[in-house]
């Protein structure tokens, strides 16, 4: 088979709909245009200046908007000057659509890095909180050293908000960092510095000066690929659990349709009645469903889930670091990320690696939230038509599609179906051997990272030299992506190839009609497809691409029509041809219904992955506005210069909780209260007998507010005022944090309860809000009675040079 005999008319075009850019922006350019000969003319001295004027001008109450046309025209003169470029008429209209909060589609190669000057300019001339946002930290670094040069040279400030390749993220200057106009870093490290700011123990220590403006570079793979995906820092280790190993154990003596069951996408699973017996008998007990045995229960679901809805260089990959993640869209590992609810540590448990400590949930946020947050949100990619509706309608953003500088004359052919993997590899490597032997350059797509390292291999039996690109040579990912148009370079890639760094031509490839792009397999997004094709046919460059695809692949068996997987096992027992399954429609086989088979999966996979993504926003606004509320509560503690008001309410509301429990307490109910929350040196009797009326228990909420009034003004007397603050502060903050973290990890729990609630006839996420809410309101009455125990039963140490040791009971 070779790819050159296909005929032009089954040709494809890419599946978007295409959206010619308002007229307003075409205006809008012509009148930047229209300035260029003004800057052109001035000095250095004269176009630096024209930043102080400006800023001069927002001071006065001027708008952005009301600037952008001269403010864009100044930054491009000053792009021509510092970098050599001088950005094109079409990525001006890229920042138009950009700066008025929509998702502008460029595609690849069109100088994304560089049309993002003029927005990210004109928003960091209104001081700091505006960031840049990049698909990893190599970029985010290299882009803020490269396109930093010309905000710096303009007077604004820029830095990296990632710690250079090799360095220590905990060496960074927080506070230098987010004090700069303009800072370039990445979706996980601002998320995690938001979280971190908002766990600090005075307003000194924050560092964060706001959300005003967040260009998202690969909007799309931020905002949908990564959506589901929670930041989470960790912190006070639970107590080890012995039962992972013991779970798996037991999950490995298990049959598939006889003691537990999958769903056909495989991503949902469970024990049937036969397998709770099994488990029982295996384990030498009775009741394995009963609240007694609930902790046990659960690590045998967690480790059912670890060995079938989790797949080995698929979904995480092993080495020297354990067990690592791998982001499905890219291939890359998430570094520092694990899964929840002690998924990991069966995980762990499954693949024979040292199981480590399960820790609490101390802050977590989805980047969904994150970046709801910005008052000013835009974005660019070069696929974002195909989820334009869930964009508009999750974050109110408009896709645009911005014209090419260049024609495209990329070729895309139609996919080639074949009935097994084994013939699908086969004819890939032919094609690639094909190439080869010409010295076209060639970049073939896998889906996995196993299925890379499978193809790598055939490859060198076939003594093809190539380059493998995956998760465990992501250090080496721009080298190698880099090299990947030149002649003769063959370059075996997960997904990860298709974001980040462009692939530049070599000499004479175009000759040879430039990079061929094969994909092994279609991925479960179309999006992520074209991001592939997108490799190729840069700024009208020529370029082919074609997707290589067998009814084994997993998006067909995960979302393909039920007939399918019947067809799968006839192909099987008749040990069916190698050839490509043909397009057209045959009266015996009827194979004209393949015809459309992936559009069909992949419009099935899509839907899938929408609702998840919703579902998770959803569970996500309920823990959002719990966490607004206790971050606002943070503030007021940090920032108030008199504690007084919300002391008398803390105050009120750890006696109405012992009240409500207590609504006719007895003398020795109201006698431990006291001394385990109030003053531990008391007596007790006195106080009571002399001040409290068991026939009047309405008076016991005074009586008690009154003791506590008196104790905090005795435990003051010694303190100086600034200390005195300082110590109110103190003790309400670690009273409310832990309640706090307490509360996060109760959410995380509630999800995995609530989720599984589903099958029970219950709405999850009604139940999720009702628990949450009735968790939320117990964790509040938890804060106000540890914060009293903190305020009233410390112990206060004096020493020589006037600090206080401070010792919390």
């Amino acid at each position: 088979m070779n790819w050159v005999q296909y005929p032009r008319k089954e040709l494809i075009r890419m599946p978007f709909v295409h959206h010619h850019t308002p007229k307003r922006y075409v205006r809008q350019m012509r009148a930047v245009n229209a300035l260029t000969d003004k800057y052109r003319k001035m000095s250095d001295e004269d176009l630096k200046a024209q930043t102080t004027l400006f800023r001069e001008q927002l001071a006065a109450g001027k708008s952005l908007d009301a600037i952008k046309i001269p403010a864009f025209a100044v930054i491009r003169e000053a792009d021509r000057r510092v970098l050599g470029m001088f950005p094109f008429d079409v990525q001006v209209l890229g920042a138009l659509v950009m700066q008025d909060g929509n998702v502008a589609e460029m595609k690849t190669g069109e100088g994304k890095t560089l049309t993002a000057t003029l927005p990210m300019y004109l928003n960091g001339l209104s001081g700091s909180g505006n960031f840049l946002v990049t698909a990893n930290e190599y970029l985010a670094y290299r882009d803020a050293q490269e396109m930093g040069k010309v905000y710096r040279w303009l007077g604004l400030t820029a830095v990296a908000g990632v710690a250079p390749a090799g360095g220590d993220p905990h060496d960074r200057d927080l506070k230098k960092i987010y004090q700069a106009d303009i800072v370039y870093t990445t979706n996980s490290t601002l998320g995690f510095d938001y979280l971190m700011d908002n766990l600090s123990g005075t307003a000194d220590e924050q560092f964060l000066q706001g959300f005003h403006f967040a260009l998202l570079d690969e909007i799309d793979a931020v905002l949908l690929d990564s959506a589901q995906m929670p930041l989470v820092i960790s912190g006070a280790p639970r107590v080890r659990s012995n039962l992972f190993g013991i779970a798996d154990q037991v999950i490995c003596l298990l049959r598939e349709d006889v003691d537990f069951k999958r769903s056909n996408d495989h991503k949902k699973v469970w024990f049937t009645p036969s397998g709770i017996d099994h488990m029982e008998e295996y384990l030498g007990l009775d009741g394995l469903l009963t609240e007694k045995h609930r902790t046990l229960y659960r690590h045998l679901v967690l480790a059912l889930k670890a060995h079938q809805t989790l797949t080995r260089d698929r979904d995480y990959v092993v080495d020297e670091d354990g067990v690592s993640l791998l982001d499905l869209s890219n291939g890359r590992k998430l570094a520092g990320m694990k899964l929840e609810a002690g998924l990991h540590q069966a995980l762990e448990a499954k693949e024979l690696v040292p199981v480590s400590n399960q820790t609490r949930t101390m802050a977590s946020i989805t980047f969904q939230n994150l970046f709801r947050m910005f008052s000013h949100l835009s974005g660019m990619t070069g696929t974002a038509m195909t989820d334009a509706a869930e964009l508009q309608e999750t974050y109110r953003l408009s896709v645009i599609a911005v014209p090419t500088n260049k024609p495209n004359q990329r070729v895309d052919l139609p996919d080639r179906l074949f009935f097994s993997t084994q013939a699908k590899l086969e004819h890939a490597v032919a094609l690639v051997k094909d190439a080869y032997t010409k010295g076209r350059p060639v970049l073939v797509e896998t889906g996995s990272v196993s299925l890379s390292n499978l193809f790598s291999r055939i490859l060198l039996r076939e003594e093809v030299p190539h380059n493998l690109l995956n998760a465990r040579s992501a250090a080496k990912e721009a080298l190698i992506v880099k090299e990947a148009g030149q002649p003769g370079a063959i370059t075996v890639a997960t997904s990860m190839a298709g974001r980040g760094t462009d692939i530049k031509l070599g000499k004479g490839v175009k000759e040879l009609g430039g990079l061929l792009v094969v994909g092994t397999e279609r991925m479960n997004s179309a999006r992520v497809d074209n991001q592939l094709r997108g490799r190729a046919g840069r700024q009208g460059a020529p370029g082919e691409t074609i997707f290589m695809v067998s009814i084994e692949d997993a998006i067909l068996q995960e979302h393909g029509p039920k007939w399918l997987r019947r067809y799968r096992r006839r192909v099987a027992k008749a040990k069916a041809n190698h050839q490509p399954i043909p397009k057209v429609r045959y009266p015996i086989t009827g194979h004209y219904r393949f015809k459309h088979l992936i559009t069909k999966a992949q419009h099935n996979a899509e839907r899938d992955d929408r609702q998840s993504r919703t579902q998770t926003l959803q569970y996500a606004e309920i823990m959002r506005v719990q966490r607004d509320t206790i971050y606002q509560t943070r503030k007021q503690i940090m920032t108030a210069p008199d504690l007084t008001d919300m002391l008398n309410s803390v105050f009120k509301m750890a006696t109405r909780a012992f009240v409500t429990a207590h609504p006719q307490p007895t003398r020795s109910e109201l006698a431990d209260y006291v001394l385990n929350t109030i003053d531990n040196h008391l007596v007790v009797a006195d106080s009571i007998d002399q001040n409290w009326h068991p026939d009047k228990p309405k008076e016991t909420a005074p009586f008690l507010q009154q003791l506590m009034v008196d104790q905090l003004t005795k435990k003051l007397e010694n303190i100086k005022e600034d200390q005195q603050l300082y110590f109110e502060r103190m003790c309400l903050l670690k009273s409310l944090d832990n309640a706090w973290i307490d509360q996060v990890d109760m959410l995380q729990q509630l999800r995995q309860i609530a989720t599984n609630r589903s099958t029970a006839q219950h709405d999850p996420l009604l139940e999720y809000l009702k628990d949450g809410r009735k968790s939320f309101a117990e964790m509040k009455e938890t804060f106000a009675r540890r914060a009293v125990q903190n305020l009233l039963l410390s112990e206060l140490q004096f020493k020589a040079d006037g600090s206080i040791d401070v010792t919390y009971p």
